[in-house]
């Protein structure tokens, strides 16, 4: 019989995660109960936030238990179910991955075409990275046409299409983003006006070369010293749009020492959490998909093939050496 795969969290990371830290487990296939559907993984989601909730303080969600399977997005096909409404053969998006086989509550399941997108599409451009792009720049961002928009984390899952909707929408688009083959492909094939690379050094007079006139809105996926720049560059009544701080989600944290712009230049700067604009998702869903079809946007994927290769992953994505735009794992042979 087929047996089943499952990382572990086995102990809280110091720094950078460690195989240490997790273990692969081997099991038999579980069986699902009254209202719930058995899940043939393909494709597991790799995001930032996952290193987040293996610490042990509660941000905006409890976080990963010791001894305890891991979870985050995934996509896959239902190879047995309890509830009519989801029969064998259906492909759904759900959030109990890090694993091959999944038992879903059948509320909990998204169903998803796959004649429509590739079912990767669902963890990405039209799933919950998609999502918190198009959420952050118009409903938190409120971008508006001729501004000026800074995109952080540029050639990522969200920072990809974050700079491509302002594009789209009449604005003048800078990026940032970790070496000078990602600005290049920023720039030549995403279509944004110009890139930085962080890892040059003098972020702040880069950017300056490129913002002269300074930025109206900054979505920041890095924060640190990418945040203390975007204060600096703020134009008055510019808006900060805070949807993630990867710098510091191992644990060392770059000092923001000109907080007080934020008064003299009447900034807003708002954090948001994607989840809690879900009701936005039949709206973004429309704009999104339709922009895909016409080839008015482009979207990559980083594929790892391995379920065993699922830590690794997400170590490269917070290093940024993972590749281009949303990373996921292949586990259909896992």
């Amino acid at each position: 019989m087929t047996r089943a795969r499952q990382w572990v969290l086995r102990r809280r990371p110091s720094g950078e995660p460690v195989p240490a830290d997790v273990e692969l487990v081997e099991l038999d296939v579980p069986v699902a109960g009254p209202g719930q559907v058995l899940v043939r993984n393909a494709y597991l989601s790799v995001d930032p936030y996952m290193r987040g909730r293996m610490n042990a303080a509660r941000v905006y969600a409890p976080p990963y238990e010791i001894g305890e399977p891991l979870y985050g997005g995934a996509v896959g096909e239902v190879v047995a179910s309890e509830d009519p409404r989801l029969p064998v053969g259906t492909c759904v998006q759900h959030e109990l991955g890090w694993r091959t086989h999944s038992v879903v509550p059948a509320g909990a399941a998204v169903v998803v075409d796959p004649e429509q997108a590739p079912l990767p599409r669902y963890l990405g451009v039209l799933g919950m990275p998609g999502l918190t792009a198009w959420v952050g720049l118009f409903d938190i961002g409120e971008v508006r046409p001729g501004e000026t928009v800074w995109v952080s984390a540029a050639s990522g899952a969200v920072g990809s299409l974050a700079g491509q909707l302002a594009r789209l929408h009449g604005c003048r688009v800078v990026g940032s983003a970790g070496g000078p083959d990602k600005c290049r492909y920023v720039v030549e094939e995403l279509g944004f006006d110009a890139c930085v690379d962080h890892r040059a050094g003098d972020l702040e007079g880069r950017l300056r070369e490129v913002l002269p006139d300074g930025l109206d809105v900054y979505f920041d996926n890095v924060g640190g010293g990418h945040l203390r720049a975007a204060l600096s560059l703020a134009n008055p009544f510019a808006r900060l749009v805070e949807c993630g701080m990867i710098s510091a989600y191992n644990g060392v944290v770059e000092p923001v020492d000109n907080l007080g712009l934020i008064v003299g230049r009447k900034l807003t700067v708002r954090g948001f959490i994607v989840w809690d604009s879900a009701h936005r998702t039949p709206v973004f869903t429309r704009h999104v998909a339709r922009l895909l079809r016409e080839g008015a946007v482009r979207y990559d994927e980083t594929v790892v093939v391995g379920i065993e290769r699922q830590l690794d992953a997400l170590v490269g994505l917070l290093r940024g050496s993972a590749g281009r735009g949303k990373v996921v794992v292949d586990v259909r042979d896992g």
